[in-house]
């Protein structure tokens, strides 16, 4: 069975004002394939920028049934999808724990959709991590990465999902720097 591998990064310049921009990437890896996405949106949120990432990808993919691999720093992202908190959302209407509107609704109810056609794990990346740095501490950094993960991967597999995370991240700024233009 290949496994396909999606890892996504979404960020917003000026998140909190009135008039900001975002982007978003998304990496795409199956049977030794790569493909790059990339986009962004004006007055817009962080959050809604990660989650259009993966929505972006889960579009790409041609067939349903796909075993998929999902690694993004969003902890808001990957813990919906590893608590299941869509799960209590759904069963009360859309209404959090704290009683109130579930925030980005619309995306959550598109992402769900394209999530249930797939067989889904997602895993939790430290972002913006430069591994090649002098002073990173990358044995610290892996102990976190298999805390958040378990211990499935290798430390060779972490520094390869960091890296492309990394690559993710890089495709965001694209999507706002687009937005600039």
């Amino acid at each position: 069975m290949t496994v396909l591998r999606i890892y996504t990064d979404g960020g917003c310049s000026g998140n909190q004002s009135s008039e900001n921009i975002g982007g978003w990437g998304a990496i795409l890896e199956f049977a030794g394939h790569r493909k790059e996405l990339f986009g962004g949106e004006k007055n817009t949120t962080n959050n809604r920028m990660e989650m259009t990432a993966l929505i972006s990808a889960f579009k790409a993919i041609k067939k349903p049934g796909q075993t998929i691999e999902i690694f993004s720093d969003s902890s808001y992202l990957m813990d919906c999808f590893r608590k299941k908190w869509y799960v209590s959302w759904e069963k009360n209407g859309w209404v959090n724990s704290s009683k109130k509107p579930v925030e980005n609704k619309d995306l959550w109810q598109e992402l769900l959709v394209y999530a249930r056609q797939h067989d889904i794990t997602c895993f939790r990346v430290k972002g913006h991590v430069n591994l090649r740095g002098a002073a990173v501490n990358k044995e610290a950094l892996y102990a976190k990465f298999t805390e958040w993960n378990g211990k499935r991967f290798s430390f060779d597999d972490f520094v390869y999902v960091t890296e492309m995370n990394n690559r993710a991240d890089e495709l965001a700024n694209m999507g706002i720097d687009a937005q600039r233009i």
